[in-house]
């Protein structure tokens, strides 16, 4: 899989979803379908003497026939007394979260669209810009990924996505119906300074892939999320994680290996100091995957770590 922006923006970050409160569209009311397949969370339970925090690994642009839920979420849900999650729910639609993300959108160094970009790069997003009606200038003090996002909103919203019914916001206001305290690990500037700090050549890298192929970046949206309803840990651990490690390194430090360096403390702090109440934590699937994910991270310190999946016991 060479196409990697789905990861680097879908599964690494919150911001798809942060965003698409402030300038997407309600999503189209859609009829909900039997699901066609077994769905299988990617959860698990980490727990020391007294209490515990259950992960669960997000996808923060999903369908309607991604619900309900697996009875093992809901059991998660039903046995925590608060959620954590990568923004605190208040800062999604915060009147100055928007102004937040549109000063790291734009540039600070006096570089404009034109000169970050390859000049082919470039070519064909004017080509696909303008086939649209648009025009590239009107882009120039974007950043690229910040026109990546948009792309990639687009394409997702025809594929039947949707950040609405992302699993995040999904929980977000089923855990304020329940009346259980909700906070973030970060803030939408944290967010937002990490997406910034991409090279811009790694950004451009994942542009011009997408701009080269969409019909293949479709396929593999497809394949991700499939992988993510299933909880194939293998093929999401291969398939993004490691391919994300490999072909754009500095975007992997600082979009996954840092921000889990962030949270991991606070994860602890949870255990440590409340001493029966458990929290669920639900964060982009790509931070619980690998040597550098939370999961693995929180077994090397010692507790105790299961998958909490009743069908894969009969795998």
């Amino acid at each position: 899989m060479k196409f990697r922006l789905p990861t680097f923006l879908l599964c690494a970050l919150l911001v798809p979803a942060a965003v698409a409160v402030q300038l997407d569209q309600p999503a189209p009311k859609t009829q909900a379908q039997p699901p066609a397949d077994a769905k299988r969370p990617l959860l698990w339970k980490v727990s020391d003497a007294d209490n515990s925090v259950y992960l669960l690994g997000s996808f923060h642009l999903l369908k309607a026939d991604d619900y309900p839920l697996p009875a093992e979420v809901d059991r998660a849900f039903d046995d925590s007394a608060s959620l954590l999650f990568e923004i605190d729910p208040a800062a999604m639609t915060a009147p100055d979260s928007m102004a937040v993300m549109q000063k790291y959108m734009a540039y600070e160094d006096g570089k404009s669209l034109s000169t970050v970009l390859p000049k082919p790069t470039l070519d064909k997003l004017s080509t696909l810009v303008s086939a649209g009606g648009g025009s590239v200038q009107a882009l120039e003090h974007s950043e690229p990924w910040a026109v990546s996002l948009g792309l990639v909103l687009g394409v997702t919203r025809a594929m039947g996505f949707s950040p609405e019914l992302g699993l995040d916001r999904k929980l977000m206001a089923r855990a304020s119906d329940a009346g259980k305290p909700a906070a973030g690990l970060e803030t939408v500037e944290d967010q937002m300074r990490a997406m910034d700090a991409v090279p811009y050549a790694e950004q451009a890298q994942g542009m011009d892939e997408f701009l080269s192929d969409p019909q293949k970046a479709i396929r593999q949206m497809s394949d991700m999320h499939a992988w993510w309803r299933a909880g194939d840990v293998a093929k999401l651990d291969s398939g993004m994680r490691a391919e994300m490690a490999q072909k754009t390194p500095e975007s992997y430090r600082l979009l996954d290996v840092e921000r889990n360096r962030a949270w991991l403390p606070q994860l602890e702090k949870r255990l440590s100091e409340s001493k029966k109440d458990n929290t669920l934590v639900v964060v982009g699937s790509l931070h619980l995957l690998g040597s550098d994910g939370l999961v693995e991270q929180l077994k090397a310190k010692g507790y105790t770590v299961e998958r909490i999946c009743d069908s894969c016991r009969t795998d």
